[in-house]
Formats: structure tokens, sequence, C-alpha cells
């Protein structure tokens, strides 16, 4: 019988800070080789039992321990972070928070320069490694000069040069578009099964992580263990949903229909989805749900004209945008790492300045407008929530916009406390910034724009890293900012967002507009989601399985139905 390389032993541990246990009577083995996927709602104990296993718990994060933790037979209890290392190699969410070197090379082979390895061999080594995570045609680039996707390859990277025993990745999903995704798992799997590594990922995009096998998936809620099961127990179950977590689309389509899912059924992915027995229920649900009546545009708030743009010369990162955002609407940008998605928000926000083109407002040629003119009109959250964050505190972070606008004190504290609220945050008003997960910081940084109440707000991944329940709430308060007449562009990855929230896409691909269309269009077009690095949404391909004659209006009347239950149930809740 396998021995466990990794157990917890009625394992507890509570924050000096904290009065309440963040971790309580923890008991799990995970066996040497297995591929390991942990979940759990935002504040359930999931990191915290990452930081444990990486031994950030207690030698960065203090605190009181109760129970054992054994890794490799070894009593963590008795072992420095540097003996832990060499166990357990850690991929963190927040890539900039990992590197060392100024180039890709150069933080690749950082650990094999701190084991004074030859360069000869080094040199191969860090070859090796670079193709494998297909890198290699950017191994001396600038880390600056990357992509989060391609700063989360290099992150892997320089965790398998070091051929740990147990590979650590905290939400490696969470900066990457859904077909980098896909290839981030393969990867992983690969190296899992090349290897023999056993593997534990943390991660709130579970259908995406599903791409590839997994042996089991914890889930945890409250500190606590709440279930250890196959994927396919688990998603027969109800347990996702009681968690606040999100089940894949197309489990969830068969729920709603009334569907009996069944282990049986291989519910763990679409492909292997055997629905036979629910194809006269799919219909039966689809007719009787309603179609979504499209709205009608308002005039024009943000003209782009033939934007041009480049960072190096002869290098164009935008070519020839033209698109029109009109007032009110809520509109996707999505494309692949790289496509210049992120510039065009620097763009519009006047952070870069354009080559050729125009930029109108309302019909006002603003393209010679400060960045701090701009401000007073759109409002921008950046993806890494680390570039905007100036203050130590949570609340003044927030309040710092409106304290630079002259904002009387009283009317600051009213709109700085009603906004953290509805970002999760009123609970957090005093705390450092530093105490904060990544996920936690996005809600800051989200919430210091808001607070500002903008007329166009731009969100670079709004959601990443967020849970279902705070992504609901973000989104709603979006929702409702956006009903009171803001206009909303989000880039985003995420295609259940786009789906239910943004009745527009705009895809990017090379810098070039390659479709404007509705999001449901664009996530069944077979072209435009190889052009874009997405992938094809599962309630498409659960259509298609169905044998339905319309499976885009499916997806449609789906998330519509989806988005109005979820908000009768939050309004019972």
């Amino acid at each position: 019988m396998k021995e466990p390389i990794i157990q917890f032993k009625n394992f507890s541990f509570k924050y000096e800070s904290q009065v309440e246990h963040t971790l309580e009577k923890i008991n799990l083995s995970i066996y040497e080789g297995e591929k390991i996927v942990i979940v759990g709602p935002s504040g359930s104990g999931k990191s915290t039992l990452a930081h444990c296993l990486n031994g950030l718990v207690p030698f960065s994060y203090r605190g009181e321990v109760e129970g054992s933790l054994t890794i490799k037979g070894h009593d963590t209890s008795t072992l420095d972070i540097f003996t832990i290392s060499k166990m357990v190699g850690t991929v963190l969410q927040d890539p900039d928070g990992q590197f060392i070197g100024l180039s890709v090379a150069e933080d690749i082979a950082f650990a094999l320069e701190n084991e004074a390895i030859p360069q000869e061999e080094m040199v191969r080594q860090v070859t090796d490694v670079s193709k494998l995570v297909d890198l290699e045609n950017k191994i001396q680039s600038s880390i600056h000069e990357l992509s989060g996707g391609q700063k989360q390859r290099v992150s892997l990277a320089g965790v398998i040069v070091e051929e740990v025993d147990i590979l650590l990745f905290d939400e490696p999903l969470a900066n990457l578009d859904p077909a980098t995704g896909k290839h981030a798992m393969a990867l992983i799997d690969q190296i899992q099964k090349e290897t023999k590594t056993t593997v534990v990922i943390i991660e709130h995009r579970l259908e995406d992580v599903l791409s590839q096998d997994v042996d089991r998936i914890i889930v945890v809620d409250e500190g606590r263990i709440v279930s250890d099961m196959s994927p396919n127990e688990l998603l027969a179950s109800d347990i996702l949903e009681s968690c606040h977590l999100r089940e894949p689309l197309y489990v969830k389509a068969l729920k709603y229909a009334g569907c009996n899912v069944t282990p049986d059924m291989h519910p763990e992915s679409i492909e292997s989805l055997a629905i036979e027995q629910c194809r006269d229920k799919l219909s039966e649900w689809y007719e009787s749900t309603d179609s979504v009546k499209q709205e009608k545009k308002n005039s024009p708030i943000l003209e782009l004209r033939d934007i041009n743009f480049e960072y190096h010369k002869g290098i164009k990162t935008l070519q020839n945008v033209t698109l029109t955002i009109h007032q009110g609407e809520m509109v996707s940008i999505v494309g692949r790492n790289g496509a210049g998605k992120s510039t065009l928000s620097k763009i519009i926000g006047g952070f870069e300045k354009i080559k050729s083109g125009s930029i109108f407002y309302k019909g006002e040629d603003i393209t010679e407008d400060t960045i701090f003119e701009r401000s007073n009109r759109i409002g921008i959250v950046m993806q890494n929530p680390n570039h905007m964050v100036s203050k130590h505190m949570i609340y003044d972070e927030v309040a710092l916009g409106l304290v630079m606008r002259g904002v009387p004190e009283e009317e600051i504290k009213k709109r700085v406390e009603e906004t953290l609220k509805v970002c999760g945050l009123y609970a957090f008003r005093n705390w450092p910034i530093s105490a904060l997960s990544f996920g936690q910081k996005k809600r800051v940084t989200i919430a210091s724009i808001l607070v500002l109440q903008p007329e166009v707000l731009i969100l670079d991944e709004p959601t990443a890293g967020q849970d279902l329940r705070h992504y609901t709430e973000i989104m709603e308060f979006l929702t409702q900012l956006n009903s009171q007449g803001v206009t909303i562009l989000m880039i985003t990855h995420d295609m259940h967002l786009m789906l239910e929230y943004t009745p527009r896409a705009i895809a990017i691909d090379d810098g070039r507009v390659i479709a404007d269309h509705s999001a449901a269009h664009i996530l069944t077009n077979i072209s435009i989601v190889e052009m874009t690095n997405l992938k094809v949404t599962s309630l498409f391909e659960l259509a298609q399985k169905a044998g339905m004659d319309q499976p885009i209006e499916f997806v449609t009347r789906f998330i519509e139905y989806d988005k109005e239950a979820r908000l009768t149930w939050r309004k019972n809740y």
C-alpha cells in the first residue's frame, strides 16, 4: 500500500491576529503521484492550507499550530522553510511576486545558480524547460514585457527546473485566457505523468481544471474539509452549490432541466458525459424558457477611430482599431494573452499616447486630454492590483481619489464605506493591504475606482481570483451601476461573465478587432474562438450533444435563466 507523501492529522491553525481558527481539525492524506484539486469559497481556508504545505505557515504567517503535518515522512514542525522548499515547489497566483531575474532565462536559472550548477549544464536545463513551457522564443525577453499568461509560464518553469517532489499551484488559471489555461492544465498533466510528481492545485475555475484527469477534489469551507471525492462523485452531488462554488456549466444545465446527474454518467467532462437519458428533459426545459430580447442602443459615449500604437518602432501593438461604445452598454473585450486588450484600456485612459488616430467622448475629441482630465470621466481598474495600490491601509486606498479631489470628509466616509460593503471588504476596512490575498487586493482596487463614480468604467479581469459569491456580488454591483447609466467595458477571460453580463463582445487578435457581436455568437464561432484563445462554451457542446437545432439559442436562454435563478436565491438567502 502506498504511503502518503502529504498527511494532515487533526491539524488546526490560528493566525496570531485572529481569535478563531482558520483551519480546524484537518485530516487529509495525499499520495505520491496524485493530482489533487482544492476548492472552496474565499476565506474558506484553502490558501492557508497551501501556505502550510509550502512552509509560509508558520515561518512567514505566524500563529498557533495544533496536530501534525508530515511531508515525505518528515514532521514539518522540525523543518525549516528552505528544506520544505526543496520538497514543495510553489507557483503563485500573482506571478510578479515570484520573479527574481530581469529576463526569462535569468529567472528560470535562479535556483540553478544557487546550487552552483556548471554554466554549460545550466544553459541546457534552462533551454529544455523553456521549450517545455513554450517560451523558447522569449528566453532573452524582459519579464516586464510579458503578458500575464507568459509570466505564469515563467513561474512554472522556475519551479520545474528544481525537480521538486510536490508541485503546488495557487490559482494557476487566474490570469490566463481559456485556451492558454487549457494548455497550462495539459502542461501540468504532462509534467505530472512524466516525472510522477505529486500535484496540488488550488483553483476557482473547476470546469477548466477538469479539462485534464484529476484524482480527487477536496472541498474546504469554513476551515474544514467538507468533501473528499472523485470528480464524478462530487459533480453528481449538491456540495459545490451548497458551498457557493460554481459547477461546470453543462452540469448546471442538466440539473436545471431536472436531470438526475449520477457518477456513472461521467460528468467530470463534457467529452465523457453520457446524456442519453437526459435528452428529452433538456428539450422540454429549452421549450419552456423564453427567448431573450435584444435591447436598443443609445447614443455613442466613446469612439475610437483608426487607432494605431506601438511600444517598439515598427512593431504594431494596435492596428487600425475602430469601435464605438454606446452610453449605458456593458461590453466585454476578449482575446488571447498579448493580443492588445490591456494596451487598449491604457490608450483610452491616456496612460499611453497613440501613434495615430482619434478618441472621442460624447462627440468631443479627447485625444490630447491628460490622464487626470480623462480620469474625471473614465475609471480604469488594472489587471494586477499591485500596480495600483499606493497606500498601506484599505480605507485610505479607497478614499485616496476622493481626498485628492477635495471631497468633504463626511462624504468620503459615507461613499467609501458603501463601496467597501458592496465589494465585500467592509469587515477589513482597517486592515493593511499587505495582509490581503490577491483576490482581496483586486477588490480593493475595484473599490478605489468605483468610489469615484465614473461615467465609463474599464475593468481588466475584474473577477480573476474571486469565488462565485464575491464574483456575483461584484458583477451585480456593476450591473446596478450600469442600470444607472454607467458604461462598462470589461477585459476578461471569463466566458461565463461574457455570456451572463455582456450582451456584446469585441474580440481582438494581434491588435486588430476581428469580431464585434453577441457573446453567445463569439463563443460558438470556432474560427474566432481559435484566433482569440477562447474556447467553445460547454453549453454549446451540450446542446450539440443533445441534438438541438438551435444550440446558440440554448446557450442564451440558459444564461438568462441561470442569472434569474441566482438572483432569486440571493434575495431569499
